[in-house]
């Protein structure tokens, strides 16, 4: 064979693609036919190229990520030998929810390889006595323990300080003054925002003001320029989008930090949100949970923990954690996930919707901090309007059928029972409690059509 059998082709911009397809569409409107206008705010054009990544930002991701499991405590014991079950089983990081005051710590972590594995603690108290017990415990030891203290988060969902605003903030003052040898005791709990309803520009933006409250709140403190938060954050269907967030989130937060001339690195856990989830043909929720999961591992998040398909109705189980672990595994170890990191680098239409995403949240972060911080809009109601808008506009759109869901609002299958199926509630609770400040409430879209046929069910 003397000659070649590919011929170099000629580039071809952007505008001579659009001429093109403009001729093709025959006098059809080009924006109103191919251009899809998202609920974020951003429109999508039907093809992208190198022009679509001019001036990109660059997000380094971490050279791995953990698979995680989350563990509520209610015996130390208990979930002790849960854990040290797990680790066993592929897990590489550990999330334990702590209760109350009385879980020992020594008991709970005991036969942990505390310098290979990953700890989460995330408490349902404010304690400056149980942080030392901690400290105490873990001195002298090489560990990986990240603490998770969100104040500001707990008012957002709760409408009330754990104690009072003073008290809080001297507590998490002394705190983080003793922080030194943990790898982190700041988180910033975003999942919130998603899983009420906000978009992903609000989204990122609201997690950027609220790690800013915290900035400004700790910039006189010794312990400053180590001062390197954790971003909890729930990875919502839309896969692309999802990968452009995550990346948008670790560029917003570098960006910030060096206002502040502080380290620009941010620690990103994340799990799949709870909005669109469903309680009938629950199993598609095993879909989901996986796209979700893999946007959050190619968005370079550095630990993924996977919420079980059942998780909203039915009590942690062996089985449903057990398939929610094997899903990440089969991410790592078959489709070999872990191998390439920042794999989406490069992908116009993950470079151009990155750039979009940040460039959308830095506006609604400077309008924020124009108006006078998270805190202050927190307490005027401003941030809770928005993300009503913004919920309501996804709800009419999944009430319309725009929005899919399948087996529920497409799909659905009328032989699907699940009134004696339910362990837990999975409905949104009215909050009885007086509150400082109206919260942020979590809702997911299916809920209004379930609860009409468990009402259908329990009149049969």
């Amino acid at each position: 064979m003397k000659e070649s059998l590919f011929q170099e082709f000629d580039e071809v911009s952007a505008k001579e693609w659009k001429q093109k397809i403009q001729f093709d569409l025959k006098g059809a409107d080009y924006n109103e036919k191919l251009v899809y206008k998202s609920l974020d705010g951003v429109n999508i054009k039907p093809f992208y190229n190198a022009e679509d990544i001019q001036d990109s930002i660059k997000t380094p991701s971490p050279k791995n990520w953990n698979i995680c499991e989350r563990l509520y405590v209610v015996s130390a014991e208990k979930s002790n030998k849960r854990a040290n079950q797990v680790l066993k089983k592929g897990t590489e990081s550990l999330w334990f929810i702590i209760p109350n005051e009385e879980i020992p710590v020594e008991n709970l972590l005991k036969g942990i390889a505390l310098d290979k594995t990953i700890i989460y603690f995330s408490f349902s108290f404010f304690s400056e006595n149980y942080f030392k017990r901690l400290r105490e415990f873990l001195k002298g030891k090489d560990h990986q323990v990240f603490l998770q203290f969100d104040i500001v988060g707990n008012l957002a969902r709760s409408g009330n300080w754990f104690h009072n605003l003073q008290k809080d903030h001297e507590i998490l003052d002394s705190i983080f003054t003793n922080s030194e040898d943990f790898k982190s005791v700041i988180s910033i709990d975003t999942t919130l925002y998603q899983n009420s309803g906000a978009n992903i520009p609000q989204q990122l933006a609201y997690a950027l003001t609220h790690a800013n409250e915290y900035l400004n709140h700790f910039q006189e403190n010794p312990n400053f320029e180590k001062f390197q938060p954790q971003f909890l954050i729930a990875s919502g269907p839309n896969y692309f989008f999802e990968i452009a967030k995550i990346k948008a989130l670790r560029w917003l937060y570098a960006t910030l930090a060096s206002e502040y001339k502080i380290p620009e690195t941010c620690h990103i856990l994340a799990q799949p949100t709870k909005r669109n989830k469903t309680l009938y043909d629950f199993n598609v929720n095993l879909l989901r949970t996986t796209t979700e999961s893999m946007s959050a591992v190619l968005g370079g998040a550095n630990t993924v923990y996977n919420m079980p398909y059942d998780a909203i109705y039915h009590k942690n189980n062996e089985f449903g954690d057990r398939i929610a672990r094997n899903q990440l595994l089969v991410m790592k170890h078959e489709a070999y996930l872990d191998k390439v990191a920042n794999a989406a680098e490069g992908a116009y239409y993950i470079e151009n919707l990155t750039k979009q995403f940040a460039e959308m949240a830095l506006d609604i972060f400077k309008e924020i901090e124009k108006g006078g911080g998270f805190l202050k809009q927190l307490k005027e109601g401003a941030i809770q309007r928005k993300i009503k808008e913004s919920a309501k506009k996804e709800q009419e759109q999944f009430d319309s059928g725009d929005l899919v869901l399948i087996g529920t609002n497409k799909f659905e299958n009328p032989q699907d029972k699940m009134k004696d199926e339910l362990e837990l509630y999975p409905f949104l609770k009215q909050n009885p409690r007086k509150t400082l400040i109206e919260p942020i409430l979590e809702r997911r879209l299916s809920e209004q059509i379930e609860q009409e046929r468990i009402n259908q069910e329990k009149a049969e």
